[in-house]
């Protein structure tokens, strides 16, 4: 038996004020998050973007299409019920970043890193007051607890909703350093995904590229540009 999917049954989605801040409405009748709770998001900007994903729709409905809807779902029912969990997970990326694991060689790797992180280090510490250190290898050693938590204090003062967008502008880049940059546009997002990915793209230019490992670093960019826009649209 096939699985039942759920189809198209209104004619228009249209976005109201809400006492919670904004909902949207297909022909009158809320939309809910899969447990049922009415949708309601925190800006108009936000709710019109989820308003178009659902006009968009056509027969059946697929979720894949509607990051934001899926975004505002997540904030509802993942994130607000467990902030404090959430806000310590994502801090905790502080302690082994991207950003602060080099390699020993070759040369040209060596310098390609440090042009692209010491700058992000430099910018964490200006703005934060908080310096990670990097070190040569892969194997943990721990940074400063009191860099540590500067750095977890900011990630900690975020609503749930910009949680929900940062956590994959850190998770997909492997660094809150990278993750507080696209959260404060002190780089493009597009060139802070690019400094996310000089290993890989060191690799490519040594060995080629391969077409599947390309499709899926085209995906995860495509998600970090999404989260630093719902970011934006709070």
């Amino acid at each position: 038996m096939s699985e039942w999917k759920a189809r198209r049954f209104w004619t228009e989605a249209r976005v109201e004020p809400h006492a919670a801040g904004f909902t949207v409405r297909l022909d009158g009748r809320p939309v809910k998050t899969p447990g049922k709770t009415e949708l309601t998001v925190p800006s108009e900007a936000l709710a019109h973007e989820i308003a178009r994903e659902w006009d968009a729709q056509e027969g059946t409905i697929d979720p894949r299409t509607m990051p934001f809807t899926r975004a505002a779902n997540s904030a509802i029912e993942k994130v607000a019920p467990q902030h404090a969990e959430v806000a310590d997970m994502l801090a905790g990326y502080g302690d082994s970043d991207l950003t602060c694991y080099r390699a020993d060689s070759p040369e040209g790797l060596v310098a390609r890193q440090a042009e692209a992180w010491d700058p992000l280090l430099d910018w964490a510490e200006a703005t934060f007051g908080a310096r990670l250190i990097p070190v040569e290898g892969v194997m943990h050693q721990p940074q400063s607890a009191a860099a540590l938590d500067r750095l977890a204090a900011e990630v900690h003062a975020m609503t749930h909703w910009e949680l929900t967008g940062f956590h994959d502008l850190v998770a997909l880049s492997g660094s809150l350093v990278i993750g507080l940059a696209a959260a404060r546009d002190a780089w493009t997002p597009e060139e802070l995904w690019q400094r996310s990915r000089v290993d890989e793209t060191w690799q490519e230019e040594q060995w080629g590229e391969d077409a599947e490992a390309a499709a899926m670093a085209a995906a995860k960019r495509q998600d970090f540009l999404q989260a630093h826009r719902f970011l934006k649209l709070l």
